[in-house]
């Protein structure tokens, strides 16, 4: 077994600088998703969800990013799923972006609230058909007997949707996380990170450095 407290990288494509950032992060943050995706950055839209209950459990899991705009972040799941009843206990949540290909990260902060009924539509009509189905078959985080038990229900769902049209499934829609802390960390030699920290306060953005 390898010893993995000997793990280690040492980070030194660029810097970070404040005098290089956007005023907004969103869009600074928009700036980075593009160079990712240039980069070739395996899954450059994945994201930590990170949740918790309402007594503070947290629990993290990776989901897609598939909208951003100046409200925010969006994803879609099951309104049912674990993260979908803490969200509606305690809204508050974080999302963390990974892209070691450039050896940065993107931490947020905010409160997270259902987008409207059209935009989950209008993305369900976008899917892929067996992804649309899944929507339907899965009773996601529940308890299941076997694997059998979800490919049978998906086999249902399959043959009720072959002759009619498949609407978005009422327990499944977007989520949006509105941001009010957003992070930004550059990797850098001897572990002397930079991280540049945007708050929301008032009615603008602040910026400040963080030791790393």
């Amino acid at each position: 077994m390898n010893d993995l407290s000997q793990l280690r990288n040492d980070y030194r494509l660029t810097r970070l600088d404040e005098t290089n950032m956007d005023v907004n992060p969103v869009v600074q943050f928009r700036y980075w998703l593009n160079e990712a995706i240039r980069a070739e950055a395996s899954e450059p839209n994945a994201m930590v969800l990170s949740t918790s209950t309402i007594n503070g459990r947290p629990s993290s899991r990776v989901v897609l990013l598939k909208n951003l705009d100046g409200e925010g972040f969006t994803f879609f799941t099951n309104f049912e799923s674990r993260k979908g009843v803490e969200i509606s206990n305690n809204p508050f949540g974080s999302l963390l972006f990974f892209w070691p290909v450039l050896e940065r990260q993107v931490r947020i902060e905010g409160k997270i609230f259902r987008t409207p009924d059209h935009e989950s539509d209008e993305y369900f009509k976008t899917r892929p058909e067996g992804s649309r189905i899944g929507a339907w078959a899965s009773p996601q985080s529940r308890v299941v007997p076997d694997r059998e038990y979800i490919e049978q229900l998906h086999r249902e769902f399959t043959e009720r949707f072959r002759y009619q049209g498949m609407e978005r499934p009422a327990n499944w829609g977007g989520y949006k996380l509105k941001p009010e802390i957003i992070e930004f960390w550059q990797g850098r030699e001897n572990r002397l990170h930079d991280r540049l920290e945007y708050k929301w306060k008032g009615n603008q953005w602040e910026i400040s450095r963080l030791a790393p």
